[in-house]
């Protein structure tokens, strides 16, 4: 080409980016004051524009193959220009897709509490239609480059004559990423799951930070992050706190003795939950729920809150409250066990372990003292003894 055509190509792409620089000034200076959209097109936008008012400009101002002096370079050149511009615009597609769908999400984000469930049910739509948009565009634009080659074109007849035969066997391989896209078409359209929904499953508690066509991450409460395939919420039970609303009941388990008094501890009980900040007012309880084997009682305490942070806090501090107060009110009511001897040793003659007899009174710990014989000793001859100890030397010594 000659120094005209080069400076004809170079006058279009200026032309072409004057336009983008242009849109890009009004955007920023004019327009995102009255349009919300502006500044997120501004930043998607920023770079891909200008590629592809490039690619556009060189393409539109290239000379055609009798202007050219060199014919032979002619066909790579425009196949080049060809895949640049496809390229490019695709770039622009999907940043002009993203910052649509950032204006959306935005806006959303403003009201998007836990206890606002159709703004968590958007945003999760939003999110997924971005992506399914944006795959479509990638997948359109892979096959317009691919049929910019000579070799290929004439495959396409043939593609479409067996498409039925390809799309066969392409489910048949990919049987396990097609249900999980489905999956998750299903979970995100059927509001079985949000972005921001707090669930359990397999016994690990946390957060959906991101919900995509093919897997669920959950955000777990030490930051650890869980990585699930979305079939997996299709085929199996889990628990989600957050579908309803975000109330949410807790729970205090404590096992206590029999000489609990339960009537002063549920005042206790009822005054700390009452005074708590994080109670949301609706209730609050204290009951006996089971009595279990070892002579212990099982309590229960209840309190609501407004949502499982609170709900994790106020039954932590409750369960330090307790411990406290039983242990300094009521240290009779603290769990422990007991053992029943049944019968007499003085009359059938068996002797208690040492340990025991060493955990006996000293006013009884006599009478279950061993004679050198093994034999259990007479209550009176140790009682005697003992008193004789006490006054040093008045057994034998006395008698000699």
């Amino acid at each position: 080409m000659d120094l005209l055509q080069w400076t004809g190509i170079l006058v279009s792409v200026l032309i072409a980016m004057g336009l983008v620089s242009i849109a890009h000034w009004l955007l920023t200076h004019q327009l995102s004051k009255v349009w919300g959209l502006a500044r997120y097109l501004v930043a998607r936008c920023r770079v891909s524009a200008y590629v592809a008012a490039a690619a556009v400009g060189v393409n539109i101002s290239l000379p055609s193959r009798g202007e050219m002096a060199d014919r032979s370079l002619y066909a790579p050149l425009l196949h080049a220009l060809e895949i640049l511009m496809i390229v490019g615009l695709t770039w622009l597609a999907t940043s002009v897709a993203y910052a649509i769908t950032d204006g959306v999400l935005a806006r959303l984000a403003v009201s998007n509490g836990d206890a606002d469930r159709r703004s968590r049910r958007l945003q999760t739509q939003v999110r997924l239609m971005r992506r399914i948009i944006t795959g479509v565009i990638v997948v359109i634009a892979t096959a317009a480059v691919l049929f910019t080659f000579d070799a290929v074109r004439p495959l396409g007849a043939g593609l479409l004559t067996s498409a039925g035969l390809i799309g066969i066997v392409a489910g048949i391989a990919a049987q396990s990423t097609l249900g999980n896209l489905f999956a998750g078409l299903q979970l995100t359209f059927g509001d079985a799951l949000r972005i921001n929904d707090i669930v359990v499953f397999d016994n690990e508690w946390g957060r959906v930070e991101e919900l995509s066509l093919t897997t669920v991450t959950l955000r777990l409460w030490d930051e650890r992050r869980l990585v699930i395939p979305v079939s997996q919420f299709t085929t199996t039970s889990f628990e989600n706190w957050t579908k309803q609303g975000t109330s949410i009941t807790g729970s205090v388990m404590i096992r206590v003795d029999w000489e609990v008094p339960i009537e002063e501890l549920r005042t206790a009980v009822g005054d700390f939950i009452t005074a708590h900040p994080l109670w949301d007012g609706r209730r609050w309880s204290l009951q006996a729920t089971d009595i279990l084997e070892g002579g212990l009682v099982e309590l229960r305490a209840v309190a609501t809150t407004a949502d499982s942070d609170a709900r994790w806090d106020i039954c932590c501090d409750l369960r330090e409250h307790l411990i406290s107060y039983i242990s300094t009110h009521y240290p009779q009511a603290l769990p422990r066990g007991r053992t029943e001897f049944v019968g007499d040793p003085e009359e059938n003659g068996a002797a208690l372990p040492a340990e025991l007899v060493r955990a006996l009174p000293a006013s009884v710990r006599g009478r279950y003292a061993q004679a050198p014989d093994g034999s259990l000793g007479d209550p009176k001859t140790s009682e005697g003894r003992d008193h004789g100890d006490e006054d040093g030397d008045g057994g034998s010594d006395g008698g000699d």
